[in-house]
């Protein structure tokens, strides 16, 4: 697969994107049109195909009469008109061929994705622009089902924020060694083998936001986001595969880290401990839930100690902890929402004394309070909005519709319409 031609290679993108979606008729009307194109991988078209494109040419009048032609009675002269739509074509082609490439790239940062892979079959030049770093800043793929080869080229198009969730990733194969460019990349429930993944993530090392939920990853995986010092957000919810002192070595490593969503992994004692121990001081969301006995009392002191900056914590599922845990995470001055979901060791008529959180403002204790003691405890905690958000956004790039061509926040701008 390697050796073919990056056209051909960005064939099997542009197959993808529109194959599934037309009808048979469509189909071999596209089918039609690669064979048409085929001829155009050099920049200068072929006379035959010019000839087969233009409409059919009138037939050619034969003058005869005239004194002219009397005494040239062996000769006859021809009078053949130009085709007119050949000669707009002409000039059409060295219209474009005049425009300098800034020019160009302009006009092809305003086309969509669909159109801007069909421009780049039409010559070199045109292929050459249309996969310039400066068209691939940020690609939205979501909707696609498989993506093999063609995750490879836009990788190594110089994309910086990609977004492709909930897709079956081959075989990237990349044409370019070295390092990617990409800064924001959400890869969540895609599914992969470790040995791709592996593949994908060795070459990243300006990752800035990355999303990895639900996959199957290895220790080389978490070894190679240790390479990212610029990490600040990292959702690795339900993953499993990596041991718990490679986990703490990355920890160390991204020292910037401040959104991280690490809950209901296939965790031990002893990676929940690595947690607690390894995380950097500017941590400001967390989400440790889904660990029962496995977070203990200890654990959450650890924690409160390491990150005093806490805004957001989700300690969920922890069966462990009890009433005392408040003492504890009072020593959190900023800690704004705070979820204790299924904390059954915490009776409901003392989750009241949270009343002394100055900045508390939502709590999630889904589970733990009966709806009929709701009405009560929103009272004794007016400031305090209760079980208002059922799913954790804590590190999670879009929690809400994965419609929305948005990933934190940010706008990515070409997109894969289904």
């Amino acid at each position: 697969m390697s050796h073919k031609r990056p056209l051909q290679e960005l064939s099997l993108l542009s197959d993808k994107f529109e194959g599934s979606m037309l009808s048979d008729s469509h189909q071999r009307n596209k089918q039609k049109s690669r064979e048409c194109l085929g001829g155009l991988d050099n920049e200068n078209t072929p006379t035959e195909l010019i000839q087969e494109w233009s409409p059919p040419h009138k037939h050619s009048r034969v003058v005869i009469k005239g004194k002219e032609n009397q005494g040239n009675k062996g000769r006859r002269f021809v009078l053949a008109r130009r085709s007119r739509k050949s000669t707009q074509f002409t000039v059409a082609v060295s219209c474009w061929d005049s425009l300098p490439d800034e020019l160009l790239l302009h006009i092809l940062s305003c086309l969509p994705l669909r159109d801007l892979l069909r421009m780049s079959r039409v010559c070199k030049r045109w292929h050459r622009l249309a996969f310039d770093e400066t068209l691939w800043q940020s690609v939205d793929l979501v909707g696609i089902t498989q993506l093999d080869c063609a995750l490879g080229q836009v990788l190594t198009a110089g994309v910086k924020r990609l977004r492709c969730p909930h897709t079956f990733l081959g075989e990237p194969h990349f044409t370019k060694k070295g390092h990617l460019h990409v800064q924001h990349m959400d890869l969540s429930s895609c599914t992969a083998s470790p040995s791709v993944l592996l593949d994908i993530m060795s070459r990243c090392r300006e990752l800035n936001h990355l999303s990895l939920e639900g996959m199957e990853l290895s220790d080389g995986i978490i070894q190679s986001l240790a390479e990212n010092p610029n990490l600040e957000e990292l959702n690795l919810c339900g993953c499993s595969g990596f041991s718990a002192d490679v986990l703490g070595d990355m920890l160390r490593s991204c020292s910037r880290l401040e959104n991280l969503n690490i809950s209901w992994c296939d965790f031990s004692p002893d990676h929940v401990k690595a947690v607690v121990d390894n995380l950097a001081c500017s941590m400001v969301h967390l989400n440790l839930s889904g660990y029962r006995q496995n977070l203990t009392m200890e654990d959450l002191k650890t924690l409160v100690e390491r990150c005093p900056n806490l805004q957001v914590l989700d300690v969920s599922d922890s069966v462990l902890l009890t009433t005392d845990c408040f003492t504890v995470l009072l020593e959190l001055k900023e800690l704004v929402n705070l979820g204790l979901s299924r904390c059954y060791l915490i009776h409901p008529a003392s989750l009241a004394d949270l009343e002394t959180f100055p900045s508390l403002r939502t709590l999630q204790v889904y589970g733990l309070v009966q709806d009929s003691y709701l009405p009560s405890l929103k009272k004794g905690l007016p400031r305090v909005s209760i079980n208002s958000e059922p799913f954790s956004r804590v590190a999670r790039p879009t929690p809400v519709d994965l419609r929305e061509h948005r990933m934190w926040n940010m706008r990515c701008r070409l997109k894969y319409r289904l």
